[in-house]
């Protein structure tokens, strides 16, 4: 079992010079008790003086106990003293070479700055990062363009199979969740509404209301966020992971186009099916709310339905289905960039996957305010 490390003060003065004698074993498992050793040597060090530092005492050392050794030396030179190392081995002193040619000391503090220099440099940072990623946008959007012409003037092979498996995978079965989040959605929408309008006699108007929330909206939300968080994080886990492990590189050695196999078959299933998905989390969202109305508010199904045919116009149901192909663009652009992004680690595939999700469901809520501000703005 060694000794923890210790000072050896008995004989702190000899022939003149200081003398420092420690002693037991200067090895990472004593961290704490060298740190506490060292605070005191570093505190105690005089000025303008030579001390000799005695290793003799000294049963092990690791290259811990060298950097705690280079530290106090450090210490000593700031207050113009000189720190003899004497009666070290030749190992020690080989360790303490390298280590001092290394030059690994205790890194500088880093310099107090004010809070709000702090949160302007934070804010600065974001906002670079944000024009980074909208240039990075952009640049992708010109190659998937590109590919895509490739496809349509027959210069490079479209996969139908690839199309299909991920229309199968985005589309068909993320039917039932988008649906049963819409049709509860849809539920909730209308016993408010029924709630709020009923101060006024009106509750008759909740189906329009229902309905213009639910095409124009509401169901396009739904289904676009939850195809990001869904398919969105997919698609990125899967090129993350393909990139972790060279495939990617690999398809490039072997002449094959990623963004041909890899790409475009995923934008274009989501362009393809996140139409179709809005259209039935709507068309759910309704159901729950015929219902809702039904039970809550003596609203008959008939009624309903009648009520809904006079609310809804072409306008109405084409303004979902306008917003939702451009929607599915920017997932689909955001999911493949962030998983081109993953490097090899783990870590970095977790990172880029909620990275994903949540720019996707940011711009997602962004390109519909702009396309509700246009479309307000034409009168659609």
């Amino acid at each position: 079992m060694t000794r923890e490390p210790e000072i050896d003060d008995s004989d702190l003065v000899k022939d003149g010079t200081a003398r420092l004698a420690p002693t037991g074993a200067w090895v990472a498992r004593n961290s704490r008790h060298l740190e506490k050793l060292a605070n005191i040597m570093m505190n105690a060090a005089p000025s303008n003086s030579t001390v000799e530092f005695d290793l003799g005492g000294i049963s092990q050392l690791d290259t811990l106990g060298g950097v705690v050794i280079e530290n106090i030396r450090a210490a000593f030179g700031a207050k113009n003293s000189t720190l003899h190392i004497v009666n070290a081995s030749e190992a020690q002193s080989i360790l303490l070479a390298e280590i001092a040619a290394q030059n690994i000391t205790a890194p500088p503090a880093p310099p107090e700055a004010h809070h709000l220099i702090e949160l302007l440099a934070d804010l600065g940072l974001g906002m670079r990062k944000m024009a980074h990623d909208a240039v990075n946008m952009n640049v992708f959007l010109g190659e998937t363009v590109k590919a895509i012409g490739r496809l349509l003037t027959a210069r490079s092979r479209f996969r139908w199979a690839a199309v299909i498996n991920q229309i199968e995978l985005i589309g068909l079965r993320g039917v039932p969740i988008i649906c049963l989040i819409s049709f509860l959605v849809g539920a909730i929408l209308a016993q408010q509404l029924i709630l709020q309008l009923s101060n006024y006699g009106a509750q008759i108007y909740v189906t329009s209301a229902l309905a213009v929330l639910m095409f124009r909206e509401v169901g396009l939300l739904l289904a676009a966020i939850m195809v990001a968080g869904r398919s969105g994080s997919a698609i990125t886990a899967e090129l993350g992971s393909m990139k972790m492990r060279e495939e990617i590189d690999a398809m490039h050695v072997m002449g094959i186009d990623s963004m041909e196999v890899l790409v475009i078959p995923r934008i274009l299933a989501l362009i393809i099916s996140l139409p179709m998905l809005t259209f039935l989390a709507a068309m759910a969202g309704i159901f729950g709310g015929a219902l809702v109305s039904w039970g809550y508010g003596g609203i008959t199904p008939t009624n309903f339905l009648q009520n809904l045919r006079d609310a809804m116009t072409m306008h109405t149901f084409l303004v979902g289905l306008i917003k939702a192909p451009v929607m599915a663009l920017m997932i689909g652009i955001t999911a493949c960039i962030e998983g081109m992004k993953v490097e090899g680690s783990a870590e970095s595939l977790g990172r880029q996957t909620t990275a994903s999700v949540v720019k996707s469901m940011f711009i997602v809520i962004i390109v519909d305010g702009v396309f509700a501000m246009f479309f307000t703005s034409i009168n659609f």
